[in-house]
């Protein structure tokens, strides 16, 4: 048995992974990072439209503040995430692109004086400030009251990733390449790292470690189409759901992006209808307005999916051999900035469309896109039921996307938790011994061996890639958009069977080393107890919420249902998980369960809201008229952060009052300095 001794191990190489891996070596401890494919090709360079961050530079922007940022965060998730994670990000993602900034990734800057936008398919003209030229631009996005995402034209993932990768080949940190986790380390208390295969060589490692952070993404790919890689398969999740021990948060919580490309599903950012562009019918007929009258094309991402679903089905849908899609028209935004802030959508529709987006409307419908559930974390990031194992990104249910995620706040948590949980990562390293138990790795080894050596020398008869086809076809037909009970137990009782068929996989190539059959029969195992898990979640939390969307309870229901689904797989051999709650309380919520702005209020309403309304205009009062605005936000909720992220932001408004002139500090100023 091969063992690997680190202080901090990272499963995964994006954005989130390698902050954290980063805030570890920036601590002198020792890192290492494994990932399936090179660090550059991570999911996270697929994200394109930006990364949201309170700075207030431009003139939509002015009055923007952490407040602002979280009310949206909050109500974007439908009060389904932890206020504090979410008060927690808030404060942190202006300091996480000031970083950025210092670190080289290319911002798009604001230009003083006029420029043209197109806001609510009627060209304008804005005037920027002469203070704010050259610095950090935004532009609008769904389900926001100001214009907060930060961008680099329509790459700003590439650019971050690329950004991000360097400063950790700067610091030395190694990534392991082409290795795949397959189980954790553990002894049901405590995590101790991971059995990793090369999927070069075939050889089996036991990574050892103080600290095991997960950092895999999402679960995209247990759907047929989807805007994930192939590689977002949830293994990250099902590593911890294999436990036995760990739990799973909101794993039904599953958002579908409005605009994805027909057929092949690849994403066009929501950036295209941030800088103003329109859904359009068979008819040409701009068809938002007629639902949501005030936020149009710019509500929230689960609301637009579920807007356009409805209009396909009244038979407005664009018929295709794919499938009936709606158009997307961003042609009056003109060549020039299609060209200069769209230009990897241009490519995509070149590429994958033959289609000039500057002349011609582009085909689209929902498509799933993000997965809001994930191996549950405190604050801190780590597992409450495993000490020593930490999860960050997508791959977590942190939580502060609850069941819907604004966009830009997914690429903004994968640096900015990086930034946060890394940092408790780190002391949790230096507080912690490490523990060598070559014996428990052993006998996780040999566990994982023998898998192996059935697949390869047993007389299976299924086939990983039909299980897998099936399991994909069940979930997009009855764990979409719009669910309904009688659906979701027939993919519940679909998947099991699946997973039953899986205990007689086996292969036809035999090889131990590269053999891409068998690292698919090792996959299809553990992500059909993840689409099993996400199906069974849905099928017993009869409400609507966000993206879960029952059309036979179509009210959200907080009186019953405001809390946050737990799953665990303590039996290897059964067919379900066990199911529990982890209950809200809207006694400790700065903002309450209240109306979200979109369609008629149809909430079944927390009995504990009057009360805490009435407490929280109780506390204000008693504060008085004066208070800081940080001060009544301290009073409501409290948070904590490592203490280098408490200093508040600055932001361009209080640049311009009269302030006392220091001297520049000799570290970058994260709090107040977008200049790289």
């Amino acid at each position: 048995m091969k063992i690997i001794y680190t202080d901090s191990l990272v499963i995964g190489a994006g954005l989130a992974g390698l902050r954290v891996a980063i805030a570890c070596k920036q601590r002198g401890l020792d890192t290492l990072v494994l990932s399936l494919i090179p660090a550059k090709r991570s999911h996270s360079a697929a994200a394109q439209g930006g990364m949201q961050a309170s700075l207030g530079n431009t003139v939509k922007g002015m009055g923007d503040n952490e407040d602002v940022h979280f009310q949206d965060t909050v109500k974007g998730s439908d009060w389904g995430c932890d206020q504090q994670v979410a008060r927690m990000f808030a404060h942190c993602a202006p300091k996480a692109v000031r970083e950025l900034a210092h670190w080289g990734v290319p911002w798009t800057r604001v230009t003083k004086g006029p420029r043209e936008v197109v806001v609510n398919a009627e060209r304008i003209t804005l005037e920027e400030a002469e203070e704010a030229h050259g610095l950090i631009n935004a532009r609008d996005f769904g389900g926001t009251k100001k214009w907060r995402t930060c961008y680099t034209a329509d790459g700003t993932g590439h650019s971050l990733l690329y950004a991000m990768d360097n400063k950790a080949i700067s610091l030395d940190i190694p990534v392991h390449e082409r290795v795949e986790a397959l189980a954790l380390i553990h002894d049901g208390g405590r995590c101790h790292g991971v059995v990793a295969r090369c999927l070069i060589t075939g050889e089996l490692r036991a990574y050892i470690a103080k600290a095991t952070t997960i950092a895999t993404g999402g679960y995209g790919r247990i759907y047929s189409v989807s805007t994930n890689a192939v590689i977002c398969e949830g293994i990250g999740q099902a590593l911890a759901l294999e436990t036995g021990v760990a739990a799973l948060g909101n794993m039904e919580a599953v958002q579908f992006h409005p605009t994805a490309i027909v057929p092949v599903g690849i994403l066009t950012t929501e950036g295209c209808r941030g800088d103003g562009g329109l859904l359009r019918d068979k008819d040409g007929y701009r068809f938002m307005p007629d639902y949501e009258p005030e936020k149009k094309e710019l509500a929230s991402r689960d609301v637009v999916s579920r807007r356009m679903t409805e209009h396909m089905r009244k038979g407005k849908g664009v018929d295709s051999p794919y499938g009936p899609h709606l158009w997307l028209d961003i042609t009056l935004l003109g060549r020039e900035h299609i060209e200069t802030n769209l230009r990897e959508v241009k490519e995509i529709c070149e590429n994958f469309l033959g289609i000039d987006p500057a002349k011609d409307w582009i085909p689209v419908r929902p498509t799933q896109h993000y997965s809001m559930g994930g191996i549950r974390t405190m604050a801190q990031g780590q597992s409450p039921q495993l000490k020593g194992l930490f999860s960050v990104g997508e791959a977590a249910c942190w939580d502060m996307h609850g069941f819907n995620r604004l966009g830009g706040n997914s690429l903004a948590e994968t640096v900015v938790g990086g930034m946060i949980i890394g940092k408790y990562v780190a002391d949790f390293c230096e507080d912690e011994p490490l523990v060598l138990d070559t014996a428990l790795a052993q006998q996780f080894v040999d566990k994982v061996r023998a898998e192996i050596d059935q697949l390869l020398e047993g007389n299976g008869q299924e086939k990983a890639w039909d299980l897998k086809q099936e399991m994909q076809r069940i979930m997009m037909d009855y764990v979409g958009i719009f669910r309904n009970g009688p659906e979701l137990d027939k993919a519940v009782i679909e998947l099991q069977a699946l997973l039953k068929r899986s205990r007689d996989l086996g292969v036809s190539c035999k090889k131990r080393h590269a053999n891409p059959e068998l690292v698919e029969a090792l996959r299809v195992r553990r992500m059909l107890k993840v689409a099993i898990t996400v199906a069974s979640g849905a099928a017993a939390r009869t409400e609507s919420r966000g993206a879960h969307a029952r059309e036979d309870y179509p009210q959200r229901n907080d009186r019953d249902w405001l809390s946050r689904t737990l799953a665990t797989w303590p039996d290897a051999e059964a067919l379900m998980p066990v199911l529990s709650y982890e209950k809200l309380d809207v006694m400790q919520m700065e903002l309450p369960p209240g109306y979200r702005g979109y369609g008629a209020d149809n909430a079944i309403h927390h009995p504990d809201t009057p009360l805490r309304l009435a407490e929280i205009e109780s506390i204000l009062e008693g504060l008085g008229p004066n208070a800081s605005r940080e001060q009544r936000q301290a009073a409501l909720m409290p948070f904590e952060l490592p203490a280098a992220l408490m200093p508040a932001n600055e932001r361009l408004a209080d640049r311009l009052a009269p302030v006392c002139v220091l001297p520049p500090p000799v570290e970058p100023n994260l709090a107040g300095d977008d200049n790289s």
